[in-house]
């Protein structure tokens, strides 16, 4: 049986000089029968990338330096890391010019965004309040309900309209890029899911399906729709 690459960005250089990638996100792409390859920021050559994996997956992480969308300065700002919003961004771009099909995870979804011309909210409580609590003090993963359109192509994935998942982020999508369409929602209002019908498959999510898929069908859906959709034949 034929097994999908999938390769899946990792963390930039932390204090001691080493990327790293939280083992889950591996977990949940060979749960979904497909083979992992860690992608570390800093490469110059992505069409050697892209001729080695058969899908992708934007993980999560810091936050995107604010010049890159017209953001505003702001104090909750952390872990910006020029090395890996410059590889991811260029990236992005090169995936949606070649239908390489992508799963973009909390930071991800953020910068398929801006790749693609969106904005974000620099701090999402200053926007919704504390009405849905999107990341617990100090720094925390909590669930929260996410609901979403359907009909839409992660609807379908995912079997589900209506979920409990894992939100682990202060930032969020702001206006979505003009090629993508908005497809779930937090209660307060949050934009959750962005994807577009214009590419062969790509889903962004402002959730952390990786921390509950092992045990949840519905977040493991997303990897096995990845590895699936990865299998195939598209110009990259």
């Amino acid at each position: 049986m034929t097994r999908a690459v999938i390769g899946l960005s990792t963390y930039g250089r932390n204090d001691q000089g080493h990327f790293h990638l939280p083992s889950e996100y591996v977990d949940a792409v060979r749960r979904a029968g497909a083979s992992p390859v860690l992608l570390p920021p800093g490469e110059p050559n992505f069409d050697a990338w892209l001729k080695s994996v058969d899908g992708l997956i934007f993980a999560g992480g810091g936050d995107i330096d604010r010049v890159a969308y017209g953001g505003r300065e702001h104090s909750t700002f952390y872990l910006v890391d020029a090395e890996r919003d410059s590889t991811e961004l260029a990236l992005a771009r090169r995936v949606v010019e070649l239908g390489v099909p992508t799963l973009a995870i909390c930071r991800g979804a953020q910068v398929i965004n801006v790749a693609m011309g969106g904005t974000l909210h620099e701090h999402l409580p200053d926007v919704v309040g504390e009405l849905v609590t999107h990341r617990a003090p100090p720094r925390e993963p909590i669930m929260h309900t996410v609901t979403l359109e359907s009909g839409s192509r992660l609807c379908e994935i995912l079997g589900s309209k209506e979920f409990e998942a894992v939100s682990w982020h202060h930032q969020a999508i702001d206006k979505a890029a003009p090629e993508l369409t908005v497809v779930g929602h937090a209660p307060d209002g949050t934009i959750e899911a962005v994807e577009t019908r214009d590419h062969p498959w790509l889903v962004a999510v402002q959730w952390h399906p990786e921390l509950t898929a092992g045990d949840d069908p519905v977040q493991q859906r997303l990897f096995d729709a990845l590895a699936k959709a990865a299998l195939v034949p598209h110009a990259g």
